[in-house]
């Protein structure tokens, strides 16, 4: 009986070949910590020697982590950018469909851009993390009419980020569940939440919140968030006397 012949090598440009690799490495970062992927695993998911992982890759694992990293944040820094007209919720509403659309189709180089630490993280991978988010705090605040924020306000755009970062991999992490217009929803909601409870107490924000409140209609979803908690208002009666 006789074996089956191994698979040919399959020819390919030096482009083609640096993005098959990057690909493969990518899967791999995507759903294991970076420390945890070897050159060896890059070779063997892509079906080639682990000389030619290092031909295109001489750095080895830390550059193809890098690479990684910095394909997967390009790409996503592109999803926050949305025209500046209608409601400003709806604007946001449409930025988190743009981003969460990124992360299901993407899952695996989203996991790589934001699962990192240990010994694979290097000051250039945590720079270009932190990069995309000051990139998405500032349409934020582009979209809120603010370009020099004080500290309450920037602290408050920053940890919506972060909150978003922390439900998106949580939702991969539950195998999307959810379905993604109810999870952009409840984000857009959330940050609604904070715009409002952070106005209360700093003056800058509150200009920020009556600014963007005056855009919205009943459509939007802020409007449709008044509509619904329009019903509690009484139970807040007692505290307002």
């Amino acid at each position: 009986m006789t074996s089956s012949p191994a698979p040919a090598y399959r020819r390919m440009s030096v482009e083609q070949r640096r993005a098959q690799l990057l690909a493969a490495a990518v899967d791999l970062f995507g759903h294991r910590r970076p420390e945890e992927v070897s050159v060896d695993d890059v070779a063997a998911a892509a079906g080639v020697s682990r000389p030619l992982v290092y031909r295109y890759f001489p750095g080895g694992r830390q550059q193809l982590y890098e690479a990684a990293v910095l394909g997967a944040a390009q790409d996503l820094i592109g999803r926050f950018v949305v025209p500046t007209q209608g409601p400003p919720t709806r604007r946001l509403a449409d930025a988190l469909d743009r981003y969460l659309g990124y992360v299901d189709e993407h899952d695996a180089a989203y996991g790589a851009l934001l699962r990192g630490g240990g010994g694979a993280e290097t000051g250039r991978t945590g720079a270009i993390v932190e990069d995309v988010r000051r990139r998405a705090a500032e349409q934020v605040l582009h979209h809120l009419g603010v370009t020099g924020p004080g500290p309450r306000l920037a602290m408050m755009v920053r940890s919506w980020i972060a909150c978003v970062e922390v439900v998106s991999l949580a939702w991969l992490d539950a195998g999307k569940q959810v379905p993604p217009a109810e999870l952009r929803e409840w984000l857009v909601d959330h940050f609604t939440g904070l715009l409002v409870i952070t106005a209360a107490t700093d003056p800058e924000t509150a200009g920020a919140a009556v600014r963007a409140l005056a855009l919205e209609a009943p459509e939007s979803p802020a409007g449709v968030l008044a509509a619904r908690l329009a019903p509690l208002a009484p139970a807040f009666g007692h505290l307002l006397q």
